[in-house]
């Protein structure tokens, strides 16, 4: 389902990385660089379990690459206490979605917004979507770069919200609703930001 590890630099900030499957990771980095992107960490094999490589977008926004062996990747998602949903906050979200398009193939299209929210993007492959993207917030401060989140899913926003935090969390957003369910925000103790979401039924 996902995964846990040193750093590997000691600067970088805790962080949950989003990786996508990729049948061959050098390939993947000559389109990321065709499309305007950089390549970070060039395809790098990890043992007998896989390939990976880490890109940043043209907003600025790092994303990796999976080319499992022995090592699948995620099997389980969409499951409570699973991955459910990655969304991209950045400075610049017409500059990366035809960079996805490119690299990935992924369309794009607008998404459901509640009162007074930003344009939210989908992207989609075959008609479901699996990711999202929206330009940042104007109140976040000017030092934090383009990201990506990931959410897991969870039976109830609320009790899980409430646990994590008596656990030692951080409030990032408190649950509220959102036209296609429930969420909340919130940093581990080490710092690593991630979503809770419930959809609706």
């Amino acid at each position: 389902m996902a995964g846990i590890g040193g750093k590997q630099m000691a600067e970088a900030p805790t962080a949950w990385s989003v990786y996508i499957g990729s049948t061959d990771p050098a390939e993947t980095a000559k389109k990321v660089q065709a499309a305007g992107g950089t390549v970070v960490v060039p395809p790098t094999p990890i043992g007998e379990q896989g390939n990976f490589a880490v890109f940043q977008d043209p907003s600025g926004a790092f994303i990796s690459v999976w080319q499992p062996k022995t090592m699948a990747g995620s099997q389980v998602m969409g499951a409570p206490n699973t991955f459910g949903w990655a969304e991209l906050n950045a400075r610049g979200i017409e500059k990366a979605k035809p960079f996805y398009k490119k690299v990935f193939g992924w369309l794009d299209k607008k998404g459901p917004g509640g009162d007074n929210a930003p344009e939210y993007t989908e992207f989609h492959l075959g008609g479901d979507s699996f990711a999202g993207g929206m330009e940042m917030n104007p109140m976040v401060p000017a030092e934090v770069p383009s990201y990506w989140m990931a959410y897991f899913l969870v039976t109830d926003v609320d009790k899980s919200f409430k646990k994590a935090t008596d656990l030692g969390a951080h409030e990032m957003m408190a649950p509220q609703d959102f036209p296609g369910g429930r969420f909340a925000i919130i940093s581990d103790p080490q710092g690593a930001t991630f979503g809770l979401m419930k959809y609706q039924s």
